[in-house]
C-alpha cells in the first residue's frame, strides 16, 4: 500500500517529489495550494503563487500593485550601489504625476515616501509597499469571499476565509452571559434636554 505523495528524495532515489514542488511548474499540488491559502504572504512568497495573482490582478486593473511591490523588494534585497538609482526608477514609474504605472497610496504615505526620498535609502519604500501590500490583500480576500458565494473560483485557494477564534480565547458559558450583563457594554442613556 503506498500513499498519494511521492517517496522522500532525501532516502530514495525518486526525484518526482522535486519535480512536483519546483518553483514554476504547469500544475501545482493540492498541498501548494492549501499553503496559499493560510495567508496572503505564502501566496506572494510562492513564484506560481503570484503567477497567479499577477493574473487575477490583471483582471482587477491592479498589477501595477504587484509590480510596484516587486519593485520595492529588488530595492529592499538588491546591491547596496544601485539604491539611489532604484528608488528613483520606483518614483518614476509609479508615484510621480503622471506616472506610467501610477499607484494609489494614500496622502499621508505619499508624504512619508517622498521625504524619504530625499535621503534614499533601503527601507524608503516601506511605508507605500505596506499600503500597496494590504490593498492586494483586501481585493484578493474580497474576491475570495464573493468566490465562496458561488461567483467563481478563487486563486485556487481559501484565502480570506474567516478565521474562528482559537478555543483558549472562547469563555465559558457562564462568563459570557455575566459580561454581556456587565455596564461597560450596556447603553449609554440618552441625556435629557
Amino acid at each position: 500500500m503506498s500513499g498519494c505523495l511521492p517517496s522522500n528524495p532525501w532516502i530514495t532515489d525518486d526525484t518526482t517529489y522535486w519535480a512536483m514542488n519546483a518553483p514554476t511548474v504547469t500544475t501545482p499540488t493540492k498541498l501548494r495550494v492549501e499553503r496559499w491559502g493560510f495567508n496572503f504572504s505564502e501566496l506572494i512568497n510562492d513564484p506560481l503563487g503570484r503567477a497567479q495573482l499577477l493574473e487575477f490582478l490583471k483582471k482587477e486593473f491592479s498589477a501595477e500593485n504587484l509590480s510596484f511591490w516587486e519593485a520595492c523588494e529588488e530595492l529592499r534585497y538588491g546591491e547596496q550601489s544601485r539604491i539611489a538609482e532604484i528608488v528613483d526608477s520606483i518614483y518614476q514609474q509609479f508615484l510621480a504625476p503622471g506616472a506610467t504605472r501610477w499607484v494609489n497610496i494614500d496622502s499621508k504615505t505619499m508624504e512619508r515616501t517622498l521625504e524619504g526620498i530625499k535621503t534614499p535609502h533601503r527601507y524608503v519604500m516601506d511605508d507605500a509597499q505596506m499600503h500597496i501590500y494590504m490593498l492586494m490583500k483586501k481585493v484578493g480576500e474580497d474576491r475570495a469571499g464573493h468566490c465562496r458565494a458561488g461567483r467563481g473560483r478563487p486563486l485556487g485557494s481559501t484565502w480570506g476565509s474567516p478565521r474562528l477564534p482559537s478555543p483558549a480565547l472562547l469563555l465559558p458559558a457562564g462568563e459570557a452571559e455575566e459580561r454581556s450583563r456587565s455596564p461597560s457594554t450596556a447603553p449609554v442613556p440618552e441625556e435629557e434636554s
